[in-house]
C-alpha cells in the first residue's frame, strides 16, 4: 500500500471535486482483491469494498475512476466510495474491506419491571376466551396495564426469548 494523503483536483462537469485520499496499490494487493472477487467467496459488502478499491487504484497503466463513476457503476452512493478510500488510505486495506462496526447504542424498552410484569403474565391463565397468550396480546395487555407507553410484538419476542418462557 502506498500511501498518500494530499489533495488533487479533478473537474466533473461545473462541479470541482477534491480528492483527499489517493488509493495506490501495490500489485500484491491488486492481486489479492482480484482472487477475492474471482472467487466469490467473501461477504457481499466485502467483495463491494474489493471492487471499491480496485477502480479507485491510480495505477499509471489503468486510468483512476472518478468517485461518481465508480458509485455508478457499482450502485452504490459516493460517500460509501470515500469512506472505503479514506478507511484504505489511513487504516489498511484489511480495514477497508470490512465493514466498521456499529457504535449505536439502542435504548431498551423494556425495563426489569416491565420485563417481569411481562413474564408474570405470559405464565399466568390466558385471557377469556382464547387458549394462550399472542404476542401481541402481550403487548397489548402492557400497553393497557400501563406498564409501558407502546411496544412491539417483536420487542415482546425477543424479551420472552430470553427467558425460557415458552407459554405462547
Amino acid at each position: 500500500m502506498i500511501v498518500e494523503k494530499s489533495p488533487k483536483v479533478a473537474l466533473l462537469g461545473n462541479i470541482i471535486t477534491v480528492k483527499k485520499y489517493i488509493v495506490r496499490l501495490t500489485p500484491e494487493e491488486q492481486t489479492y482483491l482480484s482472487q477475492i472477487i474471482r472467487s466469490g467467496k467473501a461477504a457481499a459488502r466485502t467483495l463491494l469494498h474489493a471492487r471499491i478499491l480496485l477502480k479507485a487504484d491510480t495505477d499509471p497503466a489503468v486510468p483512476a475512476w472518478s468517485d461518481e463513476a465508480i458509485s455508478e457503476a457499482l450502485e452504490v452512493h459516493a460517500t460509501t466510495v470515500a469512506r472505503v478510500r479514506q478507511r484504505f488510505v489511513e487504516e489498511g486495506l484489511e480495514v477497508a474491506l470490512r465493514p466498521k462496526p456499529t457504535t449505536r447504542q439502542y435504548e431498551r424498552k423494556l425495563d426489569g419491571a416491565a420485563e417481569a410484569h411481562l413474564i408474570a403474565l405470559a405464565c399466568g391463565p390466558a385471557p377469556a376466551g382464547r387458549a394462550r397468550w399472542t404476542l401481541r396480546l402481550l403487548a397489548d395487555k402492557l400497553m393497557e396495564l400501563e406498564h409501558i407507553p407502546s411496544v412491539s410484538h417483536e420487542t415482546i419476542r425477543r424479551t420472552l426469548k430470553k427467558t425460557n418462557c415458552s407459554h405462547t
